[in-house]
């Protein structure tokens, strides 16, 4: 059983800065990409900020130069930083993993169970 868990998420008001954490755990043999997602209240799920096994990072445009994905490959965590927050980040932050469960063939999505973001004063 793999289980991705994330914390960190709050209210912060405009401005602010928050750290979104998530730690894989389970019998992984190989942990591809990683991301974040996020959904606000009457919108579709979007991708925020995604990051390969090896360090390349892809944003959102509106989260470019305020948000910093990184990744521990030992700790197997994925963690996203979030500065200069605005209202329109509010939402459910979703921990995302495309990886490879031991003696389990294919790799397989697995997401967590989400963190609500606030930003409001």
């Amino acid at each position: 059983q793999v289980q991705l868990v994330e914390s960190g998420g709050g209210l912060v008001q405009p401005g602010g800065s928050l750290r979104l954490s998530c730690v894989v755990s389970g019998n992984i043999f190989n942990l591809n990409a990683m991301a974040w997602h996020r959904q606000a209240p009457g919108k579709q799920r979007e991708l925020v900020a995604a990051i390969t096994s090896g360090g390349d990072t892809h944003y959102k445009d509106s989260v470019k130069g305020r948000f910093t994905i990184s990744r521990d490959n030992i700790k197997n965590t994925v963690s996203l930083q979030m500065n200069s927050l605005k209202p329109e980040d509010t939402a459910v932050y979703y921990c995302y993993a495309d990886l490879r469960i031991t003696w389990v063939p294919g790799n397989r999505e697995v997401w967590g169970q989400g963190t609500l973001v606030t930003v409001s004063s």
